[in-house]
């Protein structure tokens, strides 16, 4: 087998079945393993009592299994958790949200520490990339909070809008996401799990050729290419025309839509101006539309009315509350019915 530091969390059920098969066990005990770490949530090798006593032995002097760390959890007025996690491997910190009744219970899953995409409305991106997570601290993050609120053999959604960038991270993200799929472990279907883009092409396009393809939501945020270059830096390589070209081609299921997610910025990009050409972009694509006034915070200007924001759960992480443009709102949703 491997070195006794390696995390099995981070492997998927095939490449346990060849690791026990190399060291002379049957492959069957790999579901027994996978399920034990993923639909169970447990990482002391000790209480995978059908496993037998050798295999235990072996597995406990050769691996480990680190789900991440719950150093806080704090809870919203609204009932909405943010957890803090540490991860196993060199202690970097990440946040991950629990929202519940939106209508189902919601996960708000982070695919990297901080992020590279830099969107002006965004604390997160204003840290940087630290790194990517792993595929085993992504699928962690999920059996953590799903540990945490008793959810582990009920259904819930998944959202992959926390820190990060999922395409920027795109094969560890799309690991994740099978991993997650298997029926030896919490078996969520694709269906349940909507990923968030900033509008990476090259990643929207391999994401349209996936057997295993959530669904698909896009960070809009402007009508024109200047007005969202200066909010979302990355469309200076993927312009909108592009993106709205890669939607256009994406496959999707019948009754499916692609997302798109548009902050408002007060006396930015909330004009009536700005609500018909979105309505005009968007022609040909099966869309949906959704309106969300920005979260403040010290030199991010405007308002965001959303879950959590009192502990700081909101998207971006951003806390303060102002006014908000509700009339340009409303044009806006009226416009894009």
């Amino acid at each position: 087998m491997t070195s006794p530091s390696f995390d099995l969390v981070e492997l998927d059920v095939p490449e346990i079945q060849r690791l026990l098969q190399e060291s002379g066990y049957d492959a069957f005990h790999a579901r027994q393993l996978y399920r034990w770490i993923h639909r169970h949530g447990v990482t002391d090798f000790n209480l995978m009592t059908n496993l037998s006593k050798e295999l235990r032995a072996e597995l406990r002097e050769r691996f480990s299994v680190r789900h991440p760390k719950v150093v806080s959890d704090q809870l919203s007025t609204d009932g909405t958790r943010k957890f803090v996690l540490e991860l196993g491997g060199d202690g970097r910190r990440i946040e991950s949200v629990f929202i519940p009744d939106t209508p189902a219970m919601t996960f708000c899953i982070s695919t990297q520490v901080g992020c590279a995409m830099s969107c002006g409305f965004c604390l997160t991106g204003k840290m940087g990339l630290v790194r990517h997570l792993t595929a085993g601290e992504i699928v962690g993050q999920v059996i953590t909070l799903a540990s945490a609120t008793g959810l582990l053999e009920q259904p819930f959604n998944i959202v992959l809008m926390g820190m990060g960038e999922p395409l920027h991270n795109y094969d560890n993200t799309m690991k994740a996401l099978r991993m997650l799929h298997a029926e030896e472990g919490l078996s969520i279907s694709p269906r349940r799990v909507t990923l968030s883009t900033v509008g990476i092409v090259p990643g929207i396009e391999r994401l349209a050729r996936e057997p295993l393809m959530p669904n698909l939501a896009i960070s809009l945020h402007a009508t024109t290419d200047e007005q969202r270059t200066a909010l979302v830096p990355p469309n200076t390589k993927y312009p909108l025309a592009a993106i709205l070209d890669a939607c256009r081609r994406f496959p999707l299921k019948k009754r499916s839509r692609i997302t798109f997610e548009y902050v408002l910025l007060n006396g930015v990009n909330d004009t009536p101006e700005d609500a018909r050409r979105l309505a005009t972009l968007l022609l040909g694509v099966k869309a949906k539309v959704n309106l969300i006034p920005l979260n403040a915070a010290p030199g991010i200007p405007s308002v965001r009315k959303s879950r959590g924001r009192d502990i700081r759960a909101a998207c971006g992480q951003l806390i303060v509350e102002g006014g908000s443009k509700k009339s340009a709102a409303q044009q806006m949703a009226l416009l894009l019915r």
